[in-house]
């Protein structure tokens, strides 16, 4: 594997992963969206110390010579590319905090809809069978390369109600339009530009009002694996706009099918039942795909003809908002082997600094240039209580 810096500059290589070799964790700067904030990259750091902890061997920023012939555990900023993947040496799950793909584009939310017609632009490696898999467990939508095709997908939707246009590469509902008519969705689509259409793509789906964000992973670490449903919390961000603001989450110790049996027929158990078919999909149409890290945000609410609605908005095979919890439930379960399930909670606030409950996990708490005042945090409760 090669040994790398945090910020992915290229050491030298070293000879090739055995399990006999002591391991170390070390953050990565590099991915499909490549650029991080302060605050993202301060959390990831004490991500990957925490990781380290959980499975007993060195953190470290960067890797010294004398140890490049350790093996290395990686926490990227994003979803790693396969051939980046394979140059690093990154051979499954085991090898890093996050996920590898066959192609940039199916770590973005381009792949959760069709595209318009047979004949629409589509990047190399593109999956028809993918969307039909997908289609029951998605809201009504398409993704688009090309000005045209994004206009005529617009333009077919218009007749189900608003429609919601979406770059695919941005995170927290940051840079979507929610248009009423053609005449918005045509202003809409020049305001982003034919390039921006053509490298990354665009979606475009129904819009939901009265909606209920809810959020279905499952995390592996040091042997011990974990599965969650939950929801996400809005707060106002320093200019008063609503934000992400956290996540409470109940984890059980196994996979999807521990989790499954603790939910009764309804919204939730629909949610996880859609995010799963959501990862069979991906794993059968996109060889090569691995992560130790999952999570889908699926929507729940109203749709414009007044039905409920439920549907896998986006994927993450990274390091997220919800991982503070995540690593949080794992913790418990490392310290206590009895232990089957817990709530976890992250949480992000804006402005004036408060004190933190007593047993809350600070990750951030400063100033960062791009979003002001901020404090982030994680905490187990157990019978309603912080732990």
């Amino acid at each position: 594997m090669t040994a790398l810096s945090a910020y992915g500059d290229a050491l030298r290589p070293s000879p090739s992963r055995s399990s006999a070799q002591t391991e170390i964790v070390m953050p990565f700067t590099q991915g499909i969206k490549g650029h991080s904030s302060v605050h993202e990259h301060v959390t990831r750091e004490q991500i990957a110390r925490h990781v380290a902890a959980l499975k007993g061997c060195p953190f470290m920023k960067e890797v010294p010579q004398p140890l490049w012939t350790r093996r290395t555990y990686l926490v990227p900023s994003d979803t790693l590319v396969a051939s980046t993947a394979q140059r690093l040496g990154l051979l499954g799950e085991d090898d890093l905090f996050g996920g590898v793909v066959p192609h940039a584009f199916v770590a973005t939310k381009a792949i959760t809809h069709p595209l318009v017609s047979a004949t629409a632009a589509a990047p190399q490696g593109w999956s028809e069978a993918f969307s039909r898999r997908v289609g029951a467990a998605v809201l009504p939508g398409y993704t688009a390369f090309s000005s045209r095709d994004a206009q005529e997908a617009g333009e077919q939707l218009l007749a189900l109600g608003p429609v919601r246009v979406k770059p695919v590469g941005e995170t927290g509902g940051r840079g979507q339009t929610v248009v009423p008519d053609t005449r918005a969705l045509s202003a809409c689509l020049a305001a982003l530009g034919k390039a921006a259409l053509v490298e990354q793509g665009i979606v475009l789906e129904h819009n939901l009002s009265q909606v209920d964000t809810l959020s279905v992973g499952q995390v592996r670490v040091a042997g011990i694996l974990a599965s969650y449903h939950g929801r996400q919390r809005l707060t106002q961000n320093n200019t008063g706009a609503m934000a992400y603001g956290g996540s409470d989450l109940t984890v059980v110790r196994g996979d999807f099918h521990a989790l499954l049996s603790t939910l009764p027929p309804g919204p939730v158990r629909k949610a996880v039942d859609q995010a799963l078919a959501y990862d069979a999909a991906v794993r059968e149409c996109f060889p090569g795909f691995f992560a130790s890290r999952i999570n889908y945000d699926v929507a729940q609410g109203i749709a414009a003809d007044g039905r409920w609605c439920s549907g896998v908005l986006e994927q993450s095979w990274r390091i997220g908002g919800a991982t503070g919890a995540e690593v949080a439930a794992l913790e418990a379960f490392h310290a206590d082997r009895s232990l089957r399930s817990v709530q976890a909670s992250c949480v992000e606030t804006y402005g004036r600094f408060e004190p933190l409950p007593a047993a809350a996990t600070e990750y951030f708490r400063g100033e960062d240039p791009e979003v002001g005042l901020l404090t982030k945090y994680a905490l187990v409760h157990r019978d309603g209580h912080a732990a």
